[in-house]
């Protein structure tokens, strides 16, 4: 499918995980249109980071930055959308190293009123010394320090086979991998800026999606991803970003007042 796609990559204070991931997406077989980083208010490192790699990077390399005023993963993600000149969103953890047929399964799967998802290889503490050491971006089935090393395998002709298209909630589903139209992002205002701490705030997007009418769909043995193992963040506003997800599911909800909107001119 002949679709600009940008590549929207969330990250706060972690330079050393993040130009991993930027060296990953250099040895993608498809290119994205433009990469994107959504920053949560890094320090300097970050923006020095980003300026040496663009130098050489293939595609527009872009910083979208705000205060760091706590975990506002919701409005930078808004802000960063805001920006993009494509048509298709895949968006990316800036802790995830991506396989070298990220961007191409994801373009793979696209189709209209549709939304897809896929899982991650985990990549264990005891390895963070060799990978960041040696910096390493590629991991084979066997390959020492991952685990879930089953969701691993590239097979894309089984996933398509075994999955099919879902009108619900997935608990499978994960912000670090994840694709849309910016077309359907925008009809429901985008991320609900009042979720801010962590969790939910994917999903309840998610749920939304869903309410509209967008279905989802798995890409199991595609699209896969390697997360870098960290430290879990503070869950101290889970039940609050809980109780806003249970209520756009009961109220079957497809538009939220504090979203993207007021970051477009029409």
């Amino acid at each position: 499918m002949n679709v600009n796609i940008a590549l929207i990559i969330t990250t706060y204070n972690w330079v050393e995980a993040l130009e991993l991931v930027l060296m990953s997406i250099k040895q993608q077989k498809v290119l994205p249109f433009e990469v994107l980083i959504a920053d949560d208010g890094s320090t300097e490192d970050t923006k020095q980071l980003i300026e040496k790699i663009k130098q050489d990077f293939p595609v527009p390399l872009y910083h979208i930055w705000h205060e760091d005023e706590g975990f506002r993963k919701t409005r930078i993600l808004n802000l960063a959308i805001s920006k993009t000149k494509s048509d298709y969103i895949i968006q990316l953890d800036g802790d995830c190293i991506v396989h070298k047929y990220f961007v191409s399964d994801h373009l793979r799967g696209i189709e209209k009123n549709t939304y897809l998802y896929g899982s991650r290889v985990n990549i264990q503490e005891v390895f963070l010394k060799t990978l960041f050491g040696e910096k390493k971006i590629n991991f084979s089935l066997f390959t020492k320090g991952i685990k879930k090393r089953g969701r691993n395998i590239h097979l894309p002709f089984l996933g398509k086979v075994l999955y099919g298209k879902q009108n619900t909630l997935s608990k499978k589903l994960r912000g670090c991998n994840l694709s849309y139209w910016k077309s359907d992002f925008i009809s429901i205002n985008g991320y609900n800026e009042d979720m801010t701490g962590w969790g939910r705030e994917d999903s309840e997007l998610v749920a939304r999606l869903i309410n509209k009418g967008v279905k989802g769909k798995r890409l199991k043995f595609m699209a896969i991803i390697y997360h870098i193992w960290h430290k879990e963040s503070s869950k101290h506003k889970l039940n609050i970003n809980d109780a806003i997800q249970e209520k756009a599911i009961k109220n079957k909800s497809v538009w939220c007042e504090n979203g993207i909107n007021k970051y477009i001119r029409v």
